[in-house]
């Protein structure tokens, strides 16, 4: 028995459930197309002189017509696609809760099986629609290791790392409710882009850090990237890190997708504060990192974030700064106002400060985005995510976590 409930203090809203997953049968999304082929003959039920068809069959199924359920493969027999659900699932995870936003954001709050956890686990995913594109911001850990002292999230402890499978099911639902597979309708009122694709950029700038857990993000990653499935091109998917520096390296070697670095401060002292992380790997190691990131060009810039914390980070000198440490790096700077959240003791930079930065930015020839703040209302802009369930009060939590049990919300 799984329940659905609204978390949130804002009044009520549907709780959106999808087919929960049985523990005992194995997901086949996440999985590389020789492992999908190895667990349909493991299986007994595929001969291995047919996995390889059968496999590419599954794939087309799962990544290019959006089907959730064995039922929906039409071109595979009845008798084997009874036999594929028993042994296995593809089914979407629980939508505890989806939240839109009046600028038309929107913000799923996603429950997993625990795989470990002790209990289920949740994330958030974002999706945020501008005119020519819309944009998926995607979670790559239950809670955080890094402790980032301006970000929700990092107030959070980690529970686990995702899967590959649960970081392709926040893709895969969130087309899934925008209509953005075949045959599918948009919801009406939805704001997402006039043509093509609804989700067309994937970033990952959800929870967690993503180099922390590389296998998983590079198999999912590579997966949405095929051309035979959700065929996302390597330039539209986005990789943020904290500076995790071994991993850098093997991003682009493997992965090839493009790269930002959450940056924030020009010098180790007060980096070593807002992103303790530096400790470990300083800047003059990460910019080097940077500089050698594989494919760096002015066609495949890094992007560098940078929060505007008033009387923080952001003077002229802070800019000088900036100008002088990523001296010969293809790069773009994204200013990110900073984005308020309960119990922060940090402030936004005004607006005059931060377009001043901005210009001196411009001005030294880097391209200096301001980031507009999108979601705000439902806590969905950058740095505001944090899984729902961690906002309860203590006792509520408890009590949501026995009566689960009680129900055998674990299973």
């Amino acid at each position: 028995m799984t329940f659905s409930l609204d978390l949130t203090t804002e009044g009520p809203r549907d709780a959106l459930r999808a087919r929960a997953t049985p523990a005992e049968k194995p997901p086949l999304i996440g999985l590389t197309r020789a492992e999908l082929r190895a667990a349909l003959v493991a299986s007994g039920i595929v001969p291995e002189r047919q996995a390889k068809m059968r496999a590419q069959q599954l794939w087309h199924w799962m990544y290019v017509r959006g089907v959730s359920d064995f039922a929906g493969m039409f071109n595979i027999s009845k008798d084997l696609r009874a036999e594929l659900d028993k042994h296995f699932t593809v089914a979407r995870p629980e939508i505890v809760e989806e939240q839109i936003s009046s600028d038309g954001t929107r913000k799923w709050l996603f429950r997993f099986p625990p795989r470990g956890a002790g209990r289920p686990v949740e994330i958030e995913t974002v999706y945020i629609p501008e005119e020519g594109r819309g944009t998926l911001c995607i979670s790559s850990q239950v809670g955080c290791t890094l402790t980032c002292s301006f970000c929700h999230t990092g107030t959070q402890k980690l529970v686990r790392n995702l899967t590959s499978e649960e970081i392709l099911a926040q893709l895969l639902t969130a087309r899934d409710r925008l209509g953005d597979f075949p045959d599918r309708d948009t919801p009406d009122g939805a704001i997402v882009p006039a043509e093509g694709r609804k989700v067309s950029n994937v970033v990952m700038m959800g929870m967690g850090e993503p180099l922390y857990n590389f296998e998983a993000v590079k198999k999912a990653l590579l997966i949405a990237s095929d051309g035979d499935g959700l065929s996302l091109s390597k330039r539209r998917i986005t990789l943020s890190t904290s500076g995790v520096v071994p991993e850098i390296f093997r991003t682009g070697e493997e992965i090839g997708v493009m790269l930002a670095i959450s940056l924030h401060a020009t010098n180790d002292d007060l980096r070593d504060l807002l992103v303790p992380i530096n400790k470990k790997y300083p800047l003059k190691e990460l910019i080097a990192a940077c500089r050698a990131y594989p494919g760096l060009s002015n066609a495949r810039r890094i992007t560098f974030e940078y929060v505007m914390l008033k009387e923080v980070n952001d003077s002229i000198e802070d800019a000088k700064g900036l100008i002088k440490l990523l001296k010969g790096i293809p790069a773009k700077i994204n200013l990110i106002p900073f984005n308020p959240w309960p119990g922060t003791n940090y402030q936004c930079s005004d607006w005059e400060t931060i377009e001043k930065f901005a210009d001196y930015i411009n001005n030294a020839g880097y391209a200096s985005p301001i980031r507009t703040p999108r979601g705000r209302d439902i806590l969905a802009a950058c740095g505001q995510l944090k899984s729902e369930s961690e906002r309860m009060r203590k006792v509520d939590r408890l009590a949501l976590e026995a009566m689960m049990i009680a129900g055998h919300g674990e299973a």
